[in-house]
């Protein structure tokens, strides 16, 4: 996939980007995390630096909760499609 550059604003501040992601995700990334340091600077009163930083745990924080609830789903799906099979073969 063809990779290119994108300006975006976080906090005030612009960053170039390169990505191959739709430019249209990439500002909505960028918005989202300008958001959230935004709203944290706002809260804590805290310099940039370990605004970004708490940012960052917070961020990590929500990501590895969702891995952890993906994993979870998958193994439900792949339980229930354990039983549905076993149901199957019962029946035939």
């Amino acid at each position: 996939m063809e990779k290119h550059s994108i300006t975006v604003r976080v906090a005030g501040k612009d960053y170039r980007l390169v990505s191959s992601d739709d430019e249209a995700y990439i500002r909505q990334v960028a918005a989202n995390v300008s958001r959230q340091v935004n709203e944290l600077k706002l809260a804590s009163g805290l310099p940039i630096a370990d605004v970004a930083v708490l940012t960052s745990l917070n961020m990590a924080d929500e990501l590895m909760k969702s891995r952890e609830e993906a994993n979870r789903l998958r193994k439900e799906l792949d339980d229930t499609r354990q039983v549905l099979e076993e149901m199957k073969a019962v029946l035939h």
